[in-house]
Formats: C-alpha cells, sequence, structure tokens
C-alpha cells in the first residue's frame, strides 16, 4: 500500500503564555492593492469549528466562518500596507510592517505572537515563527481567512472602479488575464510600481 502522504507535526504551543495572537498576510504576490494581515486571539473556551488554512476552504465557508471568527476572538485586528508603501519598502518589509500594525490594533494585549511562514516581524512581545502555520495553528487559520475575505472583497471594490481589469476574478494576481489588461489598458493608480510587469508597462523597467 502506498505511504499516506506525512502529515504535518501538530504544532506545540509554547509553554507559559497566556494570550496567544496568530498573524497572517493575504497579497504578497498581486500586481496590484494593498498587502493585508490579521492578528486574530482566540478564545480558549469558545473554539470554532472547521478552521483552516483559508486558500483550503471554500468562499463560501470563508464567508460563512468570518463572523463567527469575530464574535467567538476575545480581539482580531487587520493591518496593510498600501502599494506606495509597498514600492517604498519592498514586499517582505511591507508585509512585516502590516503584521505589527495588525498586532498593534488589538484591543488586547498578547504576550506571544505566532506568525505564519519563517520570519518574525520586530514585535514588542515574544513570536516564533511557524511554517505551514495557517495549517497548524488555529489563531493562523482564523487570521489568514479574516485577511483573505478583507483582500477578496477590497479586489471585488476595485473591480468595480476598473472592470476591464477582472480583478473580481484573479483578485490582483499576476495571471495571464491580468497581463493582457495591463497590456491594453496600462496600470492604473492601485498597481505596485517596483513590481516587474508593472515596472515593463510603465516603461521605467
Amino acid at each position: 500500500m502506498a505511504k499516506e502522504k506525512q502529515e504535518l507535526p501538530p504544532f506545540e504551543y509554547p509553554q507559559g503564555y497566556q494570550l496567544v495572537a496568530g498573524v497572517d498576510e493575504v497579497g504578497r504576490g498581486p500586481l496590484v492593492g494593498d498587502v493585508v494581515t490579521a492578528a486574530v486571539i482566540l478564545d480558549p473556551n469558545n473554539p470554532i469549528e472547521g478552521l483552516n488554512d483559508s486558500k483550503k476552504l471554500s468562499e463560501k465557508k470563508r464567508l460563512a466562518l468570518l463572523p463567527e471568527i469575530k464574535q467567538k476572538a476575545l480581539a482580531w485586528s487587520v493591518g496593510r500596507c498600501s502599494p506606495e508603501e509597498i514600492d517604498q519598502l519592498n514586499i517582505l518589509q511591507a508585509t512585516m510592517v502590516a503584521m505589527q500594525r495588525a498586532i498593534d490594533g488589538l484591543s488586547v494585549k498578547p504576550d506571544l505572537a505566532l506568525i505564519d511562514g519563517n520570519r518574525c516581524p520586530e514585535l514588542p512581545m515574544d513570536s516564533q515563527a511557524v511554517v505551514k502555520g495557517d495549517l497548524r495553528v488555529a489563531e493562523i487559520s482564523a487570521a489568514s481567512i479574516i485577511a483573505k475575505v478583507v483582500r477578496d472583497q477590497e479586489m471585488e471594490e476595485l473591480d468595480k472602479l476598473h472592470p476591464e481589469f477582472g480583478f473580481a476574478k484573479h483578485k490582483g494576481y499576476p495571471t495571464k488575464a491580468h497581463f493582457e489588461a495591463i497590456e491594453k489598458h496600462g496600470v492604473i493608480e492601485q498597481h505596485r510600481k517596483s513590481f516587474k510587469p508593472v515596472k515593463r508597462a510603465l516603461g521605467i523597467e
């Protein structure tokens, strides 16, 4: 029998912390719009069923979980960096700043922040990076759902202003349709000018 795909080891929460925040980002890859982050502190006495990496959930499921997360969490917050800030800082640094803003916006201060991925922003509390955290840590899953829904909705709003780009479909990611729209219509204010395909369209590469 074929060996089952190896499961990720369950995440072991560090001991001695009362309030744990999970942090995740959405929107590092797109050519347009903000990079959006969220921070969530869940209530251990009020569990939420069905949390998972937002990309693994259907849009319907994400939209159903969102109000439940907001209602049951001890605290949640959204942080972001604009296209201008991304162009000034670079996408990695902008993501770190957006994460700092999400943590800073929490009404309850955590004593530990668990960050999805392999690096942590500088924070005033202890932090730990968790690879594939959105699959292994409920707090990070909840943060990924909030960030994804917020950013997707912003792309749908942008789509209403600029229907010719198809943002509601590709959410600003570098798809063939998006490249073709840039070729045909140029770029808009919300495009990230430091990203190669946008630079090329602006003739500044």
